[in-house]
């Protein structure tokens, strides 16, 4: 996770609504160590592929998140539309997109157990659109997320939306999650 407020930059990956753990991560894949650096490899090669291929909400093209025989993906942002990460309360979910090179995820609505897991485990930025931006932006659009400034440039469409702010989970974002937040605040003891 990005752990300050640098831009974000990278391609568009776009999805619809809806798109829930089972289909960031099937169960099938639950299998891999996060902690074995050779297995954790497995989450960014099966990131998103329980979305079925006829689904509406697949990016233009149906284009897979990861290519493959690849384990991460050339896409670094997603947009998608409401209900984001919706399902089980699944950590590996925000976990997989990590490891796939996934940097932030924005949409106008997450399921509330994605946006903290997200956030807790210091995975990647759960940006909010105040519209659904999946209907303006395509897949592999050229995009830059201008933290400070709260926006979404698309610069392949030479288009600005204003995203809503971080808020109140800025610092733990910028600390890497809740436990290296609390560690820098002083609530756990150092390593």
């Amino acid at each position: 996770m990005s752990t300050n407020s640098d831009p974000i930059k990278g391609k568009a990956f776009v999805l619809g609504k809806n798109i829930d753990t089972d289909q960031i991560i099937p169960a099938a894949h639950l299998v891999y160590s996060l902690d074995d650096p050779e297995e954790r490899k497995f989450y960014g090669k099966y990131a998103l592929s329980g979305v079925p291929v006829a689904e509406s909400g697949l990016p233009q093209g149906n284009v897979q998140l990861t290519k493959e025989g690849e384990t991460e993906s050339e896409f670094r942002i997603i947009v998608a539309s409401d209900n984001f990460g919706c399902g089980s309360s699944r950590e590996h979910a925000p976990a997989c997109l990590e490891i796939a090179g996934i940097k932030a995820i924005v949409t106008p609505s997450y399921a509330r157990i994605f946006y903290r897991n997200s956030v807790d485990g210091g995975f990647l930025i759960p940006f909010e659109s105040y519209e659904d931006l999946s209907r303006e932006v395509h897949t592999g659009d050229d995009l830059e997320i201008d933290q400070q400034n709260h926006i979404l440039k698309n610069h392949s469409q030479g288009k600005e939306y204003k995203i809503k702010p971080l808020g109140s989970v800025a610092d733990i974002v910028r600390a890497g999650g809740i436990f290296e937040y609390a560690r820098q605040t002083g609530m756990v003891a150092a390593k």
